[in-house]
């Protein structure tokens, strides 16, 4: 797999920085998260005044082989339908993009269709789905690397048209199933605390969920490796993710993090370069089960708890006027001694 090189931010800027904030016209501290989000994007890019420009959301679709052992509830065909509902306008994702100013890019990397020409659907496709999990790899070498290589050229094409804050999304029926599976395996959290209902299983279907899986796991002949893991049980949507969160923090971009799949998307790039890290904003904790244990694991805490689950990247988008409100505030906002006003030592 290619070698990434990120660079950890340099934080000799962080007390400059940590000083404006402080000077501002305010209690120390009483902007809270606001204050921590100016510090870290400030520390990104290397500036005491930063700035958000041209937000990209990158929506990536594909289909999965795993969804033939029954572990979703949902027909595979919603992969397809919502690729074009999205294209056309119409989903919850088009909504929060258009208000807040991102570019949409919804892409086929793998969906089990055939879709016409000229339907604004970005086509990538790889093949139509991996292949089942439970029985045999999911995608061959060459097919993880196209999909690694698809992320980064998305992310130079947003880079490219100015850039500098990314959001990434995905849709594709089960894909929480191989989610749940890196999960495990990258954290050591058992199987089944990281299993949870997805698109909407009772608990029956959960368990079965839990056992198709679990049984896939224990078939599993690899050599573990963290390469291994996301070639043998990932997503196409879910590789081209991690390819495209490396690239976005090779070119020191800021990366908004949705939920449960997409911070398995970061935990899973965090294994190539971990330097990543630095460059991800946690936009929203999702209802799916293992989402708050892997926010636990990472030692994060998630701007927003809004009782989502419908994936898209809709709680990343949702969470960004609070990374613009902090952008603002260390911008706009007068110092104390620009305003005339005699500091506040406390609230």
């Amino acid at each position: 797999m290619r070698n990434f090189v990120i660079q950890k931010p340099d934080t000799a800027i962080t007390p400059l920085l940590q000083a404006k904030i402080d000077s501002l016209a305010k209690p120390k501290g009483s902007l809270g998260l606001l204050e921590q989000l100016a510090l870290q994007i400030g520390t990104i890019q290397q500036s005491l005044t930063p700035q958000l420009s041209h937000p990209c959301h990158i929506l990536l679709a594909a289909d999965h082989g795993i969804a033939e052992s029954g572990v979703s509830p949902s027909p595979k065909a919603i992969t397809w339908q919502q690729a074009l509902n999205f294209v056309n306008g119409g989903g919850g994702i088009n909504i929060f993009t258009r208000q807040h100013g991102f570019q949409l890019m919804v892409v086929d990397v793998g969906v089990d269709y055939d879709f016409e020409e000229n339907t604004g659907l970005i086509d990538r496709k790889i093949s139509k789905g991996t292949a089942n999990f439970l029985h045999q790899a999911a995608m061959s070498h060459t097919q993880m690397e196209q999909a690694i290589n698809i992320g980064i050229s998305l992310v130079d094409q947003c880079h490219q048209a100015g850039c500098n804050i990314v959001s990434l999304g995905e849709l594709g029926i089960a894909n929480t199933s191989p989610s749940s599976i890196w999960m495990s395996y990258l954290t050591g959290i058992d199987l089944k605390q990281c299993v949870g209902a997805g698109s909407g299983w009772a608990s029956e279907g959960t368990l079965r969920k839990y056992q198709v899986l679990k049984q896939a796991v224990e078939n599993y002949q690899g050599d573990g490796s963290a390469e291994d893991i996301m070639r043998y049980f990932g997503g196409y949507e879910m590789v081209a993710a991690v390819g495209a969160m490396l690239r976005a923090a090779e070119l020191g971009m800021i990366i908004l993090i949705d939920g449960f799949i997409m911070t398995n998307c970061l935990l899973m790039a965090s294994q190539f370069q971990e330097n990543i890290m630095d460059y991800a904003i946690f936009g929203h904790q999702g209802e799916e089960t293992g989402h708050k244990l892997l926010l636990d694991h990472i030692g994060v805490n998630a701007l927003l708890q809004l009782h989502f689950r419908l994936g898209e990247g809709t709680g990343a988008v949702c969470a960004f006027p609070l990374v613009d409100s902090a952008v603002r505030m260390i911008n706009e906002m007068k110092t104390f001694q620009g305003a005339d006003i005699s500091p506040i030592t406390k609230c």
